[in-house]
């Protein structure tokens, strides 16, 4: 089994969640990219728990360190590879859960296939502990894409009924950098306090919350993708179904579009002030046949409720084959969305960067 997605960008992810360590390997960089560390870092960052009240007690350096790939801060054309290490685990939090499968989690779908063998602690290779390396990634990936005028940059779209404000139309840099100093990713402060309650609120029962996350890559040129199966919309969304917790991905207004008539959905073509065709709205999200439009490509995710909650619920045993009950301890966010936000950004990037590559060759 290989975790690993791309064509002339290929990205694979080893490790689990409480082995020694989880990584990344990153092949087709081209050569002589120069990486910022501490761009990189402040991006991993974004991720870690302990970033505000809402997130999971346990955090991490994770720091990537360069086993190969890498000399003097720049590519070299070869294979990149990152380890980083686990150094904050607590596996005795699931030794009673070796026989009893958690709900909504992969659990029983690991026992299924590979019979108990595999390392589940901490959720084994499923954990969203493995969105660390793929921020590694993207984050080397929306640096080399930022020097080509690219920029990649999400939000908080929204917990449970509380909704942020939409990204506009034609974001800019200076907002993706805005929502990213933030603890909570959003546009609207206002609606952060709210989102906050709400999650607040999940916790205090016992229990947590969904969520979701709007994304937009800006500044990719018309005539990138394929039609049919290997079309922007298809390679971003294979990427974005592996990220943990993501049930949903809709492109533009997506399921909106469904209840629209066509006058209402058509995006009308325009020139703009430099002669290049344009679209005075943006409902399809950029893409049309599976090929950017020259639009700014808008997409968002639906991000699941944590499963691991601190109430009891119904599960079986693996060993006596007996229905039973399950209580879950540990260190668990009441939402995941708020820290996928630049996972989803990672994924964005290296999708990008990866389509770039290969019309490279043929234009």
């Amino acid at each position: 089994m290989a975790s690993v997605f791309g064509e002339r960008l290929r990205v694979s992810v080893f490790g689990e969640s409480h082995g020694p360590g989880i990584g990344t390997v990153i092949e087709g960089l081209p050569a002589g990219e120069q990486v910022d560390s501490d761009t990189l870092q402040r991006f991993m960052e974004r991720r870690q728990g302990g970033r505000n009240a809402l997130s999971t007690a346990r955090k991490e350096p994770d720091i990537p360190k360069v086993i190969s790939g890498m000399f003097d801060g720049k590519t070299t054309g070869f294979p990149v590879c990152l380890m980083i290490e686990n150094t904050n685990t607590r596996s005795g939090d699931y030794s009673n859960l070796l026989d009893k499968p958690r709900p909504s989690h992969a659990d029983y779908t690991a026992f299924a296939k590979w019979h108990g063998h595999a390392d589940m602690r901490g959720g084994g290779h499923f954990s969203g502990r493995l969105t660390a390396p793929l921020c590694a990634a993207g984050g080397i990936a929306k640096q080399i894409l930022e020097r080509r005028g690219i920029f990649v940059g999400a939000h908080l779209s929204s917990i449970g009924s509380v909704q942020d404000e939409p990204f506009p139309m034609l974001p800019d840099a200076v907002l993706f950098d805005t929502i990213a100093a933030k603890p909570l990713p959003v546009i609207s402060d206002a609606r952060g306090a709210e989102m906050q309650q709400e999650a607040a609120a999940a916790r205090e029962a016992l229990d947590s919350v969904g969520g979701s996350i709007e994304c937009m890559i800006v500044g990719l040129p018309a005539g990138l993708g394929d039609p049919m199966f290997d079309g922007i919309e298809s390679r971003l969304a294979k990427v974005l179904f592996g990220i943990p917790a993501v049930k949903g991905v809709e492109f533009g207004d997506g399921f909106a579009l469904s209840q629209m008539r066509g006058s209402a959905a058509n995006d009308p073509f325009c020139y703009d002030e430099n002669g290049n065709v344009r679209t005075e709205t943006n409902r399809n999200g950029g893409i049309l046949g599976g090929i950017t439009t020259g639009m700014p490509v808008r997409f968002r995710v639906g991000i699941k409720p944590t499963p691991s909650i601190a109430q009891k619920q119904k599960t079986v045993s693996f060993r006596t084959h007996d229905n039973t009950e399950i209580e879950i301890a540990g260190r668990h966010d009441p939402c995941i969305a708020q820290r996928a936000v630049p996972v989803i950004e990672a994924a964005a990037a290296l999708v990008a960067l990866d389509v770039l590559l290969c019309d490279a060759e043929v234009r």
